[in-house]
């Protein structure tokens, strides 16, 4: 394996996974400690350091655009020629018709991704879930990626630079719509921060930790918009979808509250200071990291009301929509469908101008 030399003694024991104190005591202590001996940190050091130790070619980011640019035209594809076609057929509501492409395409991607890096960690040599210390083992400036795991980061890079232009431009605008973006800018920096300066161990593993809610997310949306299909009702798609409910938020608790910060940011805040007392960019990659850690838990209180709702036995739908978003999409699904062939309505307004989507109230068109 690239990231342990073969000229390396035997790896140190597998440390018990912390509680939560300590990686508080820990962490705190270590950072306070770092800070307190980088007496010389700051812009100048900053830039040595990410020329000394940043290892990226121009292939590399050429690869990373076209398959950006590629990810939109896949989904552009199949949604024209699957999901849109799928929605029809099964009949779904206008306002479930508009956002099932939507869903559909993030639950192909999801699944193939955490497959991936499932493989990664759990059917390959790799100890990085069972040993997180082991992401830092025997680290080096300028080390090679392994192939497996270099590819695992261009699928991830591109989709997440592809992600920041679908959420602003193709998406359905949501509440959190904006803490989207900012989620999938900081991600895609972990994304590509971490592959110039070699901290690709540690990046399998938060992928891996934040994929699977993903997955769970989009099928229960899936679930909910065709229990109702063709003004029915279906009890294995309700069922489904409760399901998909209750297993969403126990895992958004367990991987991204719970393994996440136990695992990830313990090895990055404490172990990787151990195993490499001057590892670059310590401060940025953690206060990315602990970022990331906020906004799961930002989510984390749309998940505590989604519970309350399903308690309160009221209709569950996505507690970050816009009710007016839902009505005017459910109205102008019902024109389209309605008036298939005549683009104005019978006041004489342009069926378009009543799709267009809400953002903080304000109407706003989607240019693909």
């Amino acid at each position: 394996m690239a990231s342990l030399g073969e000229d390396a003694g035997p790896p140190p024991q597998v440390e018990p996974m912390p509680g939560y104190l300590d990686l508080i005591t820990k962490a705190s202590s270590r950072i306070w400690g770092a800070w307190r001996d980088c007496g010389s940190c700051g812009l100048e050091l900053s830039r040595r350091t990410l020329l000394n130790n940043a290892c990226i070619t121009l292939t590399e980011v050429a690869l990373f655009f076209f398959c950006a640019y590629l990810w939109t035209q896949v989904r552009l594809g199949l949604s024209a020629s699957l999901f849109k076609p799928l929605a029809k057929r099964w009949r779904l509501m206008p306002k479930d018709a508009a956002k099932m492409p939507e869903s559909a395409w993030k639950l192909v991607f999801y699944t193939m991704s955490w497959s991936y890096s499932t493989y990664l960690l759990f059917l390959t040599s790799y100890p990085f879930f069972h040993d997180p210390p082991s992401v830092f083992y025997n680290w080096k400036s300028g080390m090679p990626v392994p192939t497996d795991i270099a590819i695992a980061y261009l699928i991830q890079g591109s989709f997440y630079g592809h992600s920041i232009y679908a959420t602003i431009y193709m998406d359905a605008w949501r509440k959190d719509s904006a803490v989207m973006v900012v989620h999938h800018i900081i991600t895609l920096a972990l994304i590509c921060f971490s592959y110039a300066f070699r901290y690709h161990n540690v990046g399998i593993l938060v992928l891996f930790l934040h994929d699977i809610n993903d997955i769970q997310l989009e099928f229960t949306k899936l679930n909910v918009y065709l229990k109702s299909r063709g003004g029915g009702y279906y009890l294995l798609n309700d069922v489904l979808s409760n399901m998909g409910s209750v297993s969403f938020s126990i895992t958004w608790f367990w991987f991204r509250l719970y393994w996440f910060p136990l695992k990830v940011l313990y090895a990055t805040c404490v172990s990787s200071i151990q195993s490499v007392p001057s590892i670059p960019f310590y401060f940025f990659f953690n206060a990315l990291l602990l970022a990331l850690l906020l906004m799961n838990i930002y989510w984390f209180l749309f998940i505590v009301v989604f519970v309350v709702k399903v308690l309160k036995l009221k209709e569950v739908n996505d507690v970050r929509e816009y009710e007016d978003e839902d009505r005017n999409n459910a109205a102008a699904g019902l024109l389209a469908g309605s008036r298939a062939e005549n683009n104005y309505d019978g006041a004489g307004h342009h069926i378009a101008a009543q799709r267009k989507h809400v953002q903080n109230g304000i109407a706003k068109d989607k240019h693909l």
